[in-house]
């Protein structure tokens, strides 16, 4: 009896390999029964196989066997590679053998082949026949080489892979945008941030570190950039200012961008994005020039208030690729970001922007406990909620600096995206806990 295991994957078939028999396995995309010759095009994860059945040379009963499959059932089938340039990879498979793994169940819940859209809702109720679909399989595909990049850029850079914990005492940055546990007799709460523990390994002598991990945030935001469950791609450097972190920041965007561009190109033609990567270094515009363009552009900003959404989009069309924002107002940036020496309003805290949306940010931090607690006491924080991380500083605490990178906004620039829900596999919002 001959082995039923998959032996290649479309993509890994090619026209050279005429007369070779292989198992191919995956999904029935799509049945056509011309009366003489009949079709079946098999998908999986590398793309599409079509199996030519020609009614004269493939016995009778495994003819009607496949012309009677219905859509989205999952097979495997062995067959004889034949050159066929009409067909997907310009091969086809005459089949010889086919094994039915599981029937799908009519009708479906949504169609994809790509003729029929459905609503986002739709399609994230139903998310495993979304991901089916080439153009979505795509995004996760880049998500990973992504990640995979983030990850040997930084090791090259000699940082430390970290995890810190997702439950915690107090909050990270104060406010009440948290989600309350129980944990056992006391209030607990999922973390927003590794903010602190990142900054508490800086006194440990490990100098840098980083941390791939999720952050969650209560806040009600209904919008397609935001998310309350989200992955932090998170950086901290010892003996290192906001220039040096800057530097490695761009670098690993390019380096990454790079990357996807070089290793991904069909999946970026499946989502027929066109990625470029960008140069650097990048613009450094100050956040008083900043307001400024967006005044230009009929969005007034007071000094001292954020940029909102209109006046992040008038900058971003002016310059046009990422750049920083620097010399942000000290008292709209968080307790541990490190004011000018010079010009205590200002702080040596940075934003990385994309024209569509902010992508990170960061600064140099505070390494003085005494101007840590002061800002903390500025911003009605009790430092007494704070003892496990201003501890850490007690005992001798390099200057420092670090930087957040949203991956799902990361995600959302490398495939071109516009909803942070395409980009997340099972996306937690305010109206989204399931599935």
């Amino acid at each position: 009896m001959k082995d039923w295991r998959r032996t290649h994957y479309s993509g890994e078939i090619t026209p050279e390999m005429e007369g070779s028999e292989v198992v191919v396995a995956g999904w029935i995309h799509e049945v056509r029964d011309l009366g003489g010759v009949a079709f079946v095009v098999l998908r999986d994860r590398e793309g599409k196989a079509q199996i030519t059945i020609p009614k004269k040379k493939v016995p009778e009963e495994l003819a009607e066997k496949m012309t009677s499959l219905v859509r989205e059932s999952v097979v495997m089938v062995r067959g004889n590679i034949q050159k066929d340039e009409r067909a997907p990879g310009n091969f086809e498979l005459i089949p010889n053998d086919m094994k039915i793994l599981s029937e799908s169940k009519t009708p479906l819940p949504m169609d994809v082949s790509g003729k029929v859209n459905a609503e986002l809702d739709t399609r994230l109720n139903s998310r495993y026949m979304d991901l089916r679909k080439p153009e979505i399989n795509a995004i996760f595909k880049i998500r990973s080489v992504a990640l995979t990049e983030v990850r040997n850029y930084l090791e090259s850079q000699g940082y430390i892979e970290i995890t810190t914990p997702k439950m915690v005492a107090t909050a990270t940055e104060g406010g009440t945008d948290l989600f309350p546990i129980s944990y056992f007799e006391k209030e607990a709460f999922l973390n927003q941030s590794p903010q602190l523990f990142k900054q508490i390994m800086m006194a440990s002598g490990l100098d840098k570190v980083y941390e791939i991990g999720p952050i969650f945030r209560a806040e009600e935001h209904d919008t397609n950039r935001h998310l309350n469950e989200s992955i932090s791609i998170d950086i901290e450097s010892a003996f290192s200012d906001h220039n040096d972190v800057m530097k490695l920041l761009e670098e690993m965007i390019h380096h990454v961008t790079k990357n996807v561009e070089e290793r991904c190109q069909s999946e970026l033609r499946a989502l027929e994005h066109n990625l470029i990567v960008p140069e650097t270094p990048f613009e450094r515009i100050k956040y008083e020039e900043a307001i400024d363009i967006a005044g230009d552009h009929g969005v007034e900003v007071v000094w001292g208030d954020d940029i909102p959404t209109a006046g992040e989009k008038a900058v971003g069309e002016e310059i046009g690729t990422y750049y920083y924002i620097v010399d942000w107002p000290s008292e709209i940036k968080p307790f541990y970001a490190l004011p000018e020496p010079e010009n205590q309003e200002l702080s040596r805290a940075f934003d990385l922007m994309h024209p569509r949306f902010e992508l990170s940010s960061g600064a140099q931090r505070v390494h003085k406990i005494k101007l840590l607690e002061k800002r903390m006491l500025n911003q009605d924080l009790d430092p007494e909620d704070f003892e496990f991380y201003l501890n850490a500083f007690r005992y001798g605490m390099p200057p420092h600096a670090g930087w957040g990178v949203g991956a799902e906004r990361l995600l959302m620039a490398l495939t071109g995206k516009k909803n942070i829900r395409e980009v997340t596999l099972f996306p937690r919002d305010r109206n989204r806990l399931t599935p």
